[in-house]
């Protein structure tokens, strides 16, 4: 039997990652009932995001914030021999927005985590999107056409949630203010644990530090790469 969340409790999907690590520290730091989703695809940067999100979920813990739910949704037979299953001609940090872009997966990965939370009773769940983002497929239309889809009866209503949606990276990384960011992790191409410091999320990264004035406690493998 499906066990049944606090009706306030909210599910945060959470990639590992600055702006849903920081979306989670905030709602912790409100005292919110907060359940997050990592979600496994097979994509190459993925076991150190994972390791990120539970790193990260220890160093805020809290009574109100639950151990990261793991699920599975492969994607290496959709995807095939893109880069971000071989890990070949990953997008370095001179290139553009839609070169990190992987079709359908965000559609996938709410999918995904929403019906989680529609079978233990959870009406809530949370993104980290920013109102910056480049990408039709994280903009209001994009999410209430999807929302609706998933509040199809009978299914349980589900609200999809975009808390940072009018903000933009330095609103948000301030936010990120006196939180454990270094545990954070948003790279294409890790070097062993470490930041590979050259792909297209590292040269972003480095850049959300410096917008917001933060020192940047990241580990990189190339430590002198551009930063964007």
């Amino acid at each position: 039997m499906a066990t049944i969340a606090p009706p306030t409790t909210t599910g945060v999907l959470f990639s590992g990652g600055l702006d849903s690590g920081i979306l989670i520290g905030q709602f912790v730091r409100q005292k919110r009932n907060v359940v997050p989703f990592f979600i496994r695809s097979g994509l190459v940067w993925q076991w150190e995001e994972l390791e990120a999100a539970r790193r990260f979920t220890q160093a805020v813990a809290s009574p109100y914030l639950a151990a990261p739910v793991v699920l599975e949704l492969p994607l290496d037979d959709v995807y095939g021999e893109h880069w971000s299953v071989t890990g070949t001609t990953i997008p370095d940090g001179s290139s553009p927005d839609e070169a990190v872009y992987l079709p359908g997966r965000n559609a996938m990965l709410v999918i995904k985590a929403a019906t989680w939370c529609q079978l233990h009773g959870i009406g809530e769940l949370a993104l980290g999107v920013l109102g910056t983002s480049p990408f039709d497929d994280a903009r209001t239309p994009f999410f209430e056409n999807l929302e609706a889809a998933m509040n199809c009866p009978p299914a349980k209503p589900i609200r999809l949630t975009r808390p940072f949606s009018k903000m933009d990276k330095r609103q948000v990384m301030l936010l990120g203010r006196g939180l454990p960011l270094e545990h954070t992790f948003s790279c294409l191409s890790p070097v062993g644990r470490l930041h590979c410091g050259v792909c297209n999320k590292c040269a972003e990264r480095r850049k959300a530090f410096r917008l917001a004035d933060l020192e940047d406690p990241t580990n990189y493998a190339a430590a002198l790469a551009p930063s964007g």
